[in-house]
């Protein structure tokens, strides 16, 4: 390492699994040294993954980062998605690390954003970039991730947000049904409730009942044999299922409709990416226009809209080299 590099920590936290790195940081330019994957579930803590994880090499970062799905709170989070409670202070003493930092998950995937090439992104419209312009990032996963960028004068800085638990608001008859529906089930409907992995699952169950559609019986054996959302993405991406091919398509609607809610309180003329996993499954069905239709459709802000550019992340490992990015070019204490 030169004088100017950081070996930092780095952790993507995650309801499923949480991925673990170290990197030497530059500036923006990161060289992993050692990496590993965990089932989240099979752990009573985030400690446990890193004392492991620090156990299987023969290296003591400089600093530690880790990025989070919920809402970081005095350097302290309770996952979303996991019974754990995060502690920056306590990690920094049980592993003797002077700097340690958590971030919000999107907040971390903003960040990781700067260690991308262009290879890493589809253009969904090109826009007109406007370089001192705010930007905005959406993710649908296990959950619905949002967060934006502002310009400081040199260079964007993420910052965490909630939004995707703000509330639902339906566009359409159809729509209005699927809210009902789903407030007999949840109470409050937020957005995540329908653009997210499970969300996916929620608008098939609303389709089902809506049409009286009875699920085929090859299908309900791979809905119950492997992800249910998983399982509806690839009856509706080859046609297969009717009522699959819809979900899929008022999916794809809703992500865009929100996706541009966002793009519109960010004012977010720098761009809008979508990161998650589950854009770039669905490229094809994200290019056939229906998405950006659905962004665009604001109104006497069309035009607006119209300008943003609109990316998908296709690099999975950006939630990973946030963190990293992020420890190496702020100041971090814990």
């Amino acid at each position: 390492m030169t004088n100017n590099t950081l070996q930092v920590l780095s952790g993507d936290i995650g309801g499923t699994k949480t991925r673990m790195a170290i990197f030497d940081v530059a500036g923006t330019k990161l060289r992993s040294v050692i990496e590993s994957t965990y089932p989240s579930g099979d752990y009573a803590s985030l400690n446990d993954i890193i004392e492991d994880f620090l156990n299987a090499g023969d290296t003591r970062p400089d600093a530690a980062c880790f990025g989070i799905a919920g809402p970081v709170r005095d350097n302290t989070v309770d996952v979303t998605n996991l019974p754990w409670q995060i502690s920056a202070a306590e990690i920094a003493a049980r592993f003797g690390l002077r700097r340690v930092a958590l971030l919000n998950d999107l907040e971390a995937n903003a960040w990781g954003l700067r260690a991308l090439d262009n290879k890493d992104f589809r253009i969904l419209n090109a826009g007109v970039e406007n370089p001192a312009g705010n930007a905005a990032i959406i993710a649908a996963g296990t959950g619905l991730g949002e967060a934006g960028l502002y310009r400081d004068g040199d260079r964007w800085r993420p910052f965490a947000t909630e939004g995707g638990h703000s509330d639902f608001s339906p566009g359409s008859e159809l729509e209005i049904e699927l809210l009902r529906f789903l407030m007999a089930r949840y109470g409050h409907v937020s957005w995540e409730r329908l653009v997210s992995g499970p969300g996916l699952v929620n608008i098939h169950d609303f389709l089902v009942r809506y049409r009286k559609h009875p699920v085929a019986n090859w299908l309900r054996d791979d809905m119950l044999a492997n992800d249910p959302a998983a399982a509806i993405s690839r009856a509706g991406q080859s046609g297969r299922d009717a009522i699959c091919v819809e979900a899929l398509e008022l999916f794809v609607h809703l992500y865009g409709v929100e996706a541009g809610n966002l793009a519109l309180k960010m004012m977010a003329s720098g761009g809008v990416y979508l990161g998650g996993g589950i854009a770039p499954k669905i490229l094809e069905q994200l290019e056939n226009g229906a998405f950006m239709a659905a962004f665009r459709a604001k109104g006497r802000m069309q035009d607006l809209l119209e300008q943003m550019p609109v990316r998908v992340v296709l690099n999975d490992r950006t939630a990973l080299y946030g963190p990293a990015v992020f420890a190496g070019n702020v100041q971090v204490q814990t």
